[in-house]
């Protein structure tokens, strides 16, 4: 049984790309243990893109820091100083682990190819996100 098509993909590859999937490698998502786990890891930038009247209405994951989907790009663009001032710690490093969240894991895409188009290399993505998050958390 042949299971590359004309193009040389394989089925599976060919109908994703038919269905708009997008293969994505295992560890560029994150779990809700991984995201319960940052506080523990300053290292970690875990970044909500949520609007703030969302984040009034629903409440926030322990050490994220927003920065609204529409602020992303020109918030990773600041220079040092400007980042920290504003965002209340230093600017990630291109090599740094960011995770993305949001409310149900849309946006996160999204935030992923703004980080991704500037140079960031280490973005992983919340899928769940908040909705995830609330509930595992019983809130």
């Amino acid at each position: 049984m042949d299971l590359l098509g004309a193009t040389g993909k394989s089925v599976v590859i060919q109908l994703a790309n038919r269905l708009k999937f997008v293969l994505r490698p295992i560890g560029t998502m994150a779990t809700y243990e991984q995201v319960k786990d940052v506080p523990n890891h300053p290292e970690v930038y875990l970044i909500d893109v949520r609007r703030k009247e969302e984040l009034q209405q629903t409440g926030t994951i322990p050490a994220s820091i927003n920065i609204p989907l529409d602020d992303l790009e020109k918030a990773l663009n600041l220079d040092g100083s400007a980042f920290k001032n504003t965002y209340g710690r230093p600017k990630p490093e291109k090599e740094s682990k960011i995770i993305f969240t949001c409310r149900s894991g849309n946006r996160v895409v999204e935030a992923e190819k703004i980080a991704k188009g500037l140079g960031y290399s280490n973005v992983v993505l919340y899928k769940g996100s908040w909705n995830d998050w609330a509930q595992k958390e019983g809130l």
